[in-house]
């Protein structure tokens, strides 16, 4: 069902819009948006990993919220701006732009249905600056909305008590947690017989990257024809469900937290738009 993950009951989708407009406080209900792609992730993974992740932990993390907090997901954005591996078959990308709009356009619709704490749960690290241009144009736009768009793996987690020391530091795709998450979400989607290790080489400017990660752009044929950047093969199903449980648990603090969270409101009768965007005097430039 479309619900995938996710308790039904708190899947947004499946409420009429008369059962919309009767939620109690909606101005503090937590809409949460998983975010992800449809990109490479070597020939072992699907190449939905980003969707199933940021889908499976919210999911997973709205099972464990309160009920008496309330929490509704959102179907998860399965394309996103994937042009870095667009040289390997089954790559869907949107560009900047397009993801941009898209983004803006479901915030506008979140608010337009009554609702002011938008938290986009974003699987996919290729576009994290596209969700905070996004939830900066809303925020300008909407003086009472707060949208707050975070990185998926960003919460604590136990990941690195299974990854080593040159995974922790390198690994960037498809490597050893990828792979664990998706044995524990979607075991039937992994091909570890196929499955390689793969690193790129150590960025030669400590001062520029002290951890040896690539400081530059790159893409993910830059680092060779398998599309892995990391090592899966340690990856087994028991560490992704620990880790898993682990991103459950942080993200389901997170929504109560953003549920109960109180923030600056503005008055839009005082200072409009162009106010906003134009120089306020004695204010830092930031």
């Amino acid at each position: 069902m479309l619900h995938g993950y996710n308790p039904p009951e708190r899947f947004l989708p499946y409420l009429s819009w008369a059962e919309i407009a009767e939620l109690p406080d909606r101005e503090n209900t937590v809409v949460v948006l998983p975010a992800g792609s449809t990109e490479q992730h070597g020939p072992h993974l699907p190449c939905a990993v980003d969707t199933i992740i940021a889908a499976g932990v919210v999911g997973h993390a709205l099972r464990r919220v309160p009920p008496e907090v309330p929490a509704y997901a959102m179907a998860p954005i399965t394309y996103g701006k994937s042009e870095e591996h667009l040289h390997f078959p089954g790559t869907v990308t949107l560009t900047g732009e397009t993801l941009l709009a898209t983004m803006i356009e479901i915030g506008e619709s979140v608010y337009r249905a009554g609702f002011r704490k938008l938290l986009i749960v974003n699987g996919h690290g290729g576009q994290p600056q596209v969700m905070e241009i996004a939830a900066r144009e809303l925020r300008l736009r909407h003086g009472d909305y707060i949208v707050l768009p975070h990185f998926t793996w960003r919460l604590p987690h136990v990941a690195s008590r299974y990854l080593s020391e040159r995974e922790r530091r390198l690994a960037m795709h498809a490597g050893h947690a990828e792979t664990a998450m998706l044995l524990a979400l979607a075991p039937d989607t992994v091909r570890m017989e196929r499955a390689v290790a793969n690193y790129p080489p150590e960025f030669p400017s400590k001062l520029l990257s002290p951890d040896g990660r690539p400081a530059c752009a790159w893409t993910a044929r830059d680092f060779g024809p398998s599309g892995i950047i990391g090592d899966p093969l340690p990856a087994t199903r028991e560490q992704g469900e620990a880790i898993l449980d682990s991103l459950a648990a942080s993200w389901a603090q997170a929504i109560a937290e953003l549920h109960a969270l109180k923030w600056v409101e503005r008055d839009e009768l005082t200072w409009g738009r162009g106010d906003q965007r134009g120089h306020v005097e004695g204010a830092p430039g930031v």
